[in-house]
């Protein structure tokens, strides 16, 4: 199940993000991401990795942002 759902995003990964401007403010970047999120979570890690999509925008702060040991759907706080 879990390589079915990484399936769409390492096309992605592959045909289509090689052809646009590198232009993600976060790391890991948003299909890496989705990708742990989906091997740590399964199927929750779908959304996991929606809601991280939906936070990346031109007004976020970006930095790191890890996959949490825990099911999210909020960013998680950095560590001091």
């Amino acid at each position: 199940m879990k390589k079915l759902l990484i399936f769409p995003v390492r096309l992605y990964q592959r045909f289509i993000s090689p052809l646009l401007p590198p232009s993600c403010i976060y790391h890991p970047t948003c299909s890496a991401y989705m990708i742990e999120a989906i091997e740590k979570h399964g199927l929750k890690g779908v959304l996991m990795g929606v809601a991280r999509i939906l936070r990346c925008h031109p007004f976020a702060q970006g930095g790191e942002d890890p996959v949490p040991d825990r099911f999210s759907l909020r960013r998680q706080k950095p560590k001091d």
